[in-house]
Formats: C-alpha cells, structure tokens, sequence
C-alpha cells in the first residue's frame, strides 16, 4: 500500500524537472540566439556609418615628413586656414585603388585640398604607387609606423577625413570614397563648412 502511494505522487511532464534545470536547458539557447542576433546586426551594419569619437575636436597634434620624391611633408599646422580632405591610403591596400581616380579628378577640378596620410608604407612602393596612378594631394606624410593614424581613430585603409578651416576634424568617412558619397556627402559639407569659415571673417 505504501509502495502505491509513493507511485501515485510521483511528479510527471514538466514538474518532474525543477526550474533549475529547465533553466540550464533555457539559458544557453537564449544567450546564443542573442549573440547570433548581434553579429548580424554587427555585420549588416555599413561600416562608414560608425561614429568617430574625434568629430568636432582638433586634429592630432603631428608632424610628418612627405613621401619619398615629394618635397611637402603634413603636420597638424598645414591643416588650418582652409577646409580640406585627409585621405589615409597605403600602396598594398586594394580599396585605396578604387578610389584614388576620384581623388585624381578632385585635384584637377582643385575643388579641395586633398593631403594624402600614408599608413605603414615602404617608401619605394608609395612612392611608385603615386607615380604609376597620379599624385592627388597637395601634401603627403609618411606615417611609417602607423602612430599618427591611431592618434586621427583610425580603423584601417582606407578613410577620409573632412578638416574645417579651423583645424577641427568634420567628418570621417570609412572605406573607399565612391561618387555618390563624395557629390552627396563630402563635398556638400566641404561647401557648407567653407559658407562657415566666411561668416566668421571680420
């Protein structure tokens, strides 16, 4: 008769299992479905869209000497007095190619200044890469260690910069500049910063 009774209150289903172990089964599907959750969004994100922390303050404090075969070097001083573009490029950097007859073009219409910040570099291959594919930029630095681009944030090659007249970095564009981001974009905000700059003229 015990023996009955013991059988009889045993729990079925469900309630044979505390909530203790439902959970240890619960937790690591939901902790999972949250991680796969925020690598897509990560990887659906648009890289050019994600913020800099350096938007509206000064330009690094640098100093750099030109590329080899170029005779003006960029420091931090060059980027006052007129609004111009930074554009972080290296000669192995396959995107920097996509981009760079845009910057070819831009020199020859000389709608902006475009100083070019070469990252870890060899000298010989920068060098030969802006004589082989036209030199766009009105300065050049050789920043063979790459200090001066972690100083500007930056991720990797290549990205541009937008520097207002007063030396203070505008906006950072990520990737290889194409034509709707420069004609929607960049030079928009080149235009209005230059409407700026002659407001506060005496």
């Amino acid at each position: 008769m015990m023996v009955d009774n013991i059988a009889s209150t045993k729990p079925t289903g469900d309630a044979a299992y505390p909530v203790s172990r439902r959970l240890m089964v619960v937790l690591p599907v939901a902790v999972f479905a949250g991680l796969a959750f925020v690598l897509a969004w990560g990887l659906n994100r648009n890289a050019a869209d994600i913020p800099s922390a350096l938007i509206g303050k000064p330009v690094p404090e640098f100093s750099l000497p030109p590329v080899e075969g170029r005779t003006l070097g960029l420091s931090s001083a060059n980027l006052v007095g007129e609004v111009s573009l930074v554009n972080v490029f290296a000669s192995w950097c396959v995107a920097c190619r996509e981009e760079h007859p845009l910057f070819v073009r831009l020199a020859a219409d000389k709608r902006v200044p475009v100083h070019g910040l070469n990252y870890k570099d060899r000298p010989e291959d920068a060098a030969k890469w802006l004589n082989t594919l036209g030199d766009p930029y009105t300065r050049t630095g050789a920043d063979l260690n790459g200090r001066v681009a972690i100083d500007w944030g930056v991720y990797g090659v290549p990205e541009t910069f937008v520097v207002s007249a007063d030396g203070r970095i505008a906006y950072k564009h990520i990737g290889p500049v194409t034509e709707k981001a420069l004609n929607d974009t960049i030079l928009p905000l080149v235009e209005r910063l230059r409407a700026k700059a002659q407001e506060r003229r005496p």
